[in-house]
């Protein structure tokens, strides 16, 4: 099946929802709370109403699975940020009113089902407010499998001219990157064994969201000696599949043995890295399922790699975990 369609329509609201982001930080916000305890600012409301709202008008049957929704913006003591979020939105979508707007934010309040996509609005909020990297995420899964994946890098830099970068990937068609201001695309692939100088992590730039000393004793078993490269978001696996880096691990911390990854966290990046010729496992080689639940479930921990070095990583997790 050819997902044409939907790429065209996913790649334009990311650019949306992008443009969003970008006018936001240039004022940033103070940081509303969720509770979780996570910032999240006006533009994460913005950008999933720019999404939900591209995606609902496109294809109204499917469900979308976002990481917002507008109950907080619903409260009374919310009006001014409401006002805030409408306002950006209404700068990329006209008709906005703050009435549509929590509406379109709610439309990503949907369940896993047989077709249905994944958002992550703004992935590495701490990155957008400290003027890092982030990324906005969106996926589809139809049939329990990831097959198309958009992500967004507005803080990501192709090269001296060009800011922002497109990651984009259809299920057995390749991956592309291009600049988010527009541009030919280009196809990517992850870097090979005898690329010393990218055969290095990419890591979290929040150390809780790993776990430091088994990654560091995964580098010594795979033979990485390369200092690594920090970065928030989804934007790491743009690195491996760009060939920036050869290995991403997402390992469970210390603190929280039994945390489970979210689905919207690691959909787009996944198949990105799949079909630039890297490989997307847990630590026990298992794919990552995202047909059932927001959660992976049946996953534990995230291995992002070139391929190549795979193998050795799992082996080397056996013996470290």
């Amino acid at each position: 099946m050819s997902y044409e369609r939907e790429k065209d329509v996913a790649v334009q609201a990311a650019i949306a929802a992008s443009k969003l982001c970008q006018r936001v930080r240039q004022d940033i916000p103070a940081a509303m709370e969720k509770k979780d305890k996570s910032p999240v600012t006006v533009a994460d409301y913005g950008s999933q109403a720019l999404v939900c709202k591209a995606l609902a008008e496109a294809f109204p049957e499917d469900a979308i699975v976002g990481e917002e929704d507008a109950t907080a913006l619903r409260q009374p003591e919310m009006a001014d940020a409401l006002t805030k979020v409408a306002a950006y939105v209404k700068e990329i979508e006209s008709e906005a009113t703050e009435g549509e707007v929590v509406k379109w934010i709610d439309r990503g309040n949907g369940k896993v089902a047989s077709r249905f996509w994944t958002l992550d609005p703004i992935d590495g909020t701490k990155g957008f407010l400290r003027q890092d990297q982030y990324a906005v995420a969106l996926a589809l899964i139809d049939e329990g499998e990831v097959k198309l994946g958009v992500l967004a890098c507005p803080a990501l830099s192709i090269d001296t001219e060009n800011s922002g970068v497109l990651f984009v990937a259809v299920r057995g068609e390749g991956a592309q990157m291009m600049p988010l201001s527009g541009g030919a695309a280009k196809a990517i692939a992850v870097c090979d064994a005898g690329d010393r100088a990218n055969l290095r992590f990419v890591e979290s730039v929040e150390s809780s969201h790993g776990n430091p000393e088994q990654q560091n004793a995964v580098a010594q078993a795979v033979g990485i000696v390369t200092p690594s490269l920090r970065m928030d978001s989804q934007a790491k696996y743009g690195a491996v599949a760009s060939g920036q880096a050869a290995l991403y691990l997402r390992l469970p911390s210390p603190k929280s043995p039994d945390y489970r990854e979210n689905i919207w966290d690691h959909a787009a990046g996944a198949i990105v890295v799949e079909e630039a010729g890297g490989r997307v496992s847990d630590m026990n080689g298992k794919s990552l399922d995202f047909s059932r639940n927001v959660k992976l479930k049946e996953n534990r921990g995230v291995v992002v790699s070139n391929g190549t070095i795979h193998d050795t990583v799992l082996e080397a997790l056996k013996n470290i975990v």
